[in-house]
């Protein structure tokens, strides 16, 4: 992975050999302020870094004040700002761009807890047992796969099994994750570091990327100015004091800016976005769902297999992210005559309330039953109906796919959803997930691909058909 001369730089608890990786029992006891558990018998080692130019904290604040005085000179209010439903039409200014007295300056992974992020606390991701808080909550219900009674459903279940995220692969992430908020911390000291996406969703793969959202402060951050310039701090911080361990740090100035980077120790691929917070409360309530019935995540992991395989999975390419992907399947789940999930947000208002505070959005997962649906259907029955109903029944001129309504709804008449090929609703900031999709010709091959796969499933009932199932699992 590294030369010789290189790898002494890297942080001990980074270099992930077996002696490195930690017992679930010494995992599942650690108190932690982010995501997951911090691993209690690896100590993090002060860290020796690269001879770039250092980025310090002085520095960082004085350019950040510098930044502060000319958006609020030249700037204008950014609408997009309005998925954060702030209130407050001004740019805002992280941290005020003050360091606190050091009393009251926090660094995670230490003993102290951050004051506008108290810690939290989850046992280790194990096999199939979502994490869950120890002492708040009770104790996890354990999660069977379904029985496969079928050629095709034991494929399904056979793709399933062999590239569903492992627990080791999540703990490389929560150690990177762990650092980079060490650090990070030394500019923004309030800040907090948050996995979100498919690596804690339920729905990640052995080789799925990891998504982080840096929050500053509970408060909205203009992305298009705030969110660039504080990136900007982070993407040099990477490329000089962590370019030991971190590489290619991109800045990405999409709507949603983030810094797209590589951890050479995990050689996993990050992005990493600020306050996009949205981030972190869909990433709770996708998990409930991956957890109330054994049949989600199978099925939503085969449909993310295919949707890469046939060239639909690429939202930079102008078709379906795995995001929108992932809500399809659950709408479809949602629509069947005898639904197989019901509407979270709309039984369980409280658990999902959009303006719960951060802290307190992990513990939805855990007060929330299985569902128990009279449907019975095999994961290859359900399937061979997912892409028949997004072939045949589903209307994608007039109607917009809402998991938070549990049923396909009449498209808004706003710009985001006029004259736009396919329409699904985010489920907390209701901006529609896949705005990507903007040209005909994409849309005509993703509607093709649904179409072929329904027909060729129907008749062959093979799902080497339409997904070569052993170069995917080589793939993982």
């Amino acid at each position: 992975m590294f030369n010789s001369s290189r790898k002494e730089h890297v942080p001990k608890f980074l270099q992930l050999g077996s002696s490195a990786l930690p017992s679930k029992t010494s995992t599942t006891e650690a108190l932690l302020s982010g995501n997951l558990a911090t691993i209690p018998a690896v100590t993090p080692q002060p860290m020796t870094y690269g001879n770039g130019s250092p980025v310090r904290m002085s520095d960082a604040l004085t350019l950040f004040r510098g930044r502060k005085r000319l958006s609020e000179r030249s700037v204008p209010h950014d609408v997009k700002r309005q998925r954060f439903h702030s209130h407050h039409s001004e740019t805002t200014v992280v941290n005020q761009a003050v360091p606190l007295p050091e009393e009251r300056r926090y660094s995670f992974p230490r003993s102290h807890q951050s004051p506008l992020f108290p810690a939290y606390y989850i046992p280790d991701l194990t096999g199939c047992v979502p994490p869950l808080p120890d002492t708040l909550f009770p104790d996890p219900i354990e999660t069977t796969l379904p029985v496969a009674k079928d050629k095709l459903s034991q494929q399904v279940l056979e793709l399933f099994q062999a590239c569903q995220q492992q627990t080791c692969d999540l703990n490389r992430k929560e150690l990177c994750r762990t650092e980079l908020q060490r650090e990070i911390q030394r500019i923004f000291p309030q800040s907090r570091l948050f996995l979100v996406g498919s690596s804690l969703n339920g729905f990640g793969t052995r080789s799925s990327d990891g998504d982080l959202c840096l929050v500053v402060k509970e408060e909205p951050v203009n992305q298009k100015t705030e969110a660039r310039h504080i990136l900007s701090l982070v993407q040099k911080l990477f490329s000089t004091k962590l370019s030991s361990y971190i590489e290619r740090p991109q800045l990405i100035r999409a709507k949603v800016p983030i810094v797209k980077f590589r951890d050479k120790v995990s050689c996993v691929e990050f992005d990493l976005n600020v306050n996009n917070v949205v981030g972190i409360r869909n990433t709770f309530l996708l998990r409930t769902y991956a957890y109330i019935e054994n049949r989600v995540r199978p099925l939503v992991l085969v449909v993310k297999k295919w949707a890469s395989f046939h060239d639909i999975n690429d939202a930079s390419r102008g078709t379906l992210s795995s995001y929108s992907l992932v809500l399809m399947v659950l709408h479809y789940l949602q629509t069947l005559p005898e639904p197989i999930l019901p509407s979270l947000q709309k039984n369980y208002p409280e658990s999902f309330d959009p303006a719960m505070q951060l802290h307190l959005v992990h513990q939805a997962p855990c007060t929330i039953p299985p569902y128990l649906s009279k449907n019975g259907s095999s994961l290859g029955d359900l399937l061979i109906g997912f892409f028949k109903y997004y072939a045949t029944e589903f209307d994608w001129s007039h109607q917009m796919i809402s998991v938070r309504e549990a049923k396909a709804i009449p498209r808004p008449d706003g710009t985001e959803w006029r004259n736009k090929f396919i329409c699904v609703e985010e489920p907390f900031d209701g901006t529609n997930t896949a705005r990507a999709v903007h040209e005909k010709q994409k849309f005509d091959i993703i509607k093709s691909e649904f179409l072929k796969s329904w027909q060729v499933l129907r008749d062959k009932k093979d799902l080497n058909r339409i997904l070569p199932l052993r170069t995917t699992i080589q793939k993982r």
